[in-house]
């Protein structure tokens, strides 16, 4: 009994050491951490004030449901301008862009109708501001539509003010090129470019954009860059309008007819 006594008179703190240490392991094991991690809370909260755990993440959620309701808030307006645009275009038919490749990104899209919607070959569509492309092809119910900036994509164009004519091309990076028929043009920045009676694949008068910059004595014709009306680089919605072939329209030269691509 005293060999005991001194013994543990000896080793008394070492042994409450281990203990301790024995506890805290066994306790990190079952909780896995979270108890270390409570007592370090606590330990260095008065070091750090302001909002508890629980509290920062419920303002995450409410960030997030926040977030959500502003898109969707965004997604029901851009759909209402587009059902009162077409409210007022007679036949025509809303659609969702559905699908955009990174790769060709301003040469087509893809949208939610097709010929179980009455979406045929050829179809004009437009978006908010004005021209975006045609229909090239259609399925059951989606449809493929070529931007008017794809490169192999073109159409007949004038001048509102002067009534100056042209040939509108699309371009790699997005934008569109106006050239012009004529040598000495009457146009400014900021005139508005609209589609002409030559143009064989849309009905004249359709908003295509305003003009940028220009070139006039650029060889072999004077061109201009023009900055489109509808905001092709991220379109949500579009409105397609059926087809209307031209049967008495006096067209240009074949060189300066729309789309080389398509048969008259």
């Amino acid at each position: 009994m005293f060999a005991l006594r001194r013994w543990w008179d000896r080793h008394a703190a070492r042994a409450g050491v281990a203990s301790l240490v024995i506890v805290l392991a066994w306790a990190m094991r079952q909780s896995q951490g979270a108890f270390i991690y409570e007592i370090y809370q606590v330990l260095t909260s008065p070091l750090h004030p302001g909002l508890t755990q629980a509290e920062r993440l419920e303002n995450a959620y409410v960030l997030e449901l926040q977030q959500r309701v502003i898109e969707l808030e965004n997604q029901n307006r851009s759909l209402r301008e587009n059902i009162d645009y077409a409210a007022n275009q007679g036949q025509v038919t809303v659609a969702a862009v559905i699908g955009r490749g990174a790769d060709n990104w301003w040469q087509q899209i893809t949208v939610n109708k097709g010929t179980n919607d009455g979406i045929t070959e050829g179809d004009m569509v437009t978006g908010p501001g004005g021209l975006v492309g045609r229909v090239t092809s259609a399925s059951a119910n989606t449809s493929q539509v070529l931007l008017i900036t794809d490169p192999v994509s073109q159409m007949g164009v004038k001048v509102s003010r002067s009534r100056a004519l042209g040939v509108v091309r699309g371009n790699v990076d997005g934008r569109v090129v106006m050239q012009f028929f004529e040598t000495t043009p009457d146009v400014k920045p900021g005139d508005v470019i609209v589609t002409s009676s030559y143009s064989r694949l849309f009905p004249q008068g359709v908003p295509v954009g305003r003009i940028e910059s220009m070139d006039l004595k650029k060889s072999p014709a004077p061109e201009a860059v023009i900055q489109l009306s509808s905001p092709l680089s991220f379109l949500e919605w579009v409105t397609i309008h059926p087809f209307e072939a031209k049967t008495d329209v006096n067209a240009p030269p074949a060189e300066i007819a729309d789309d080389s691509s398509t048969t008259p």
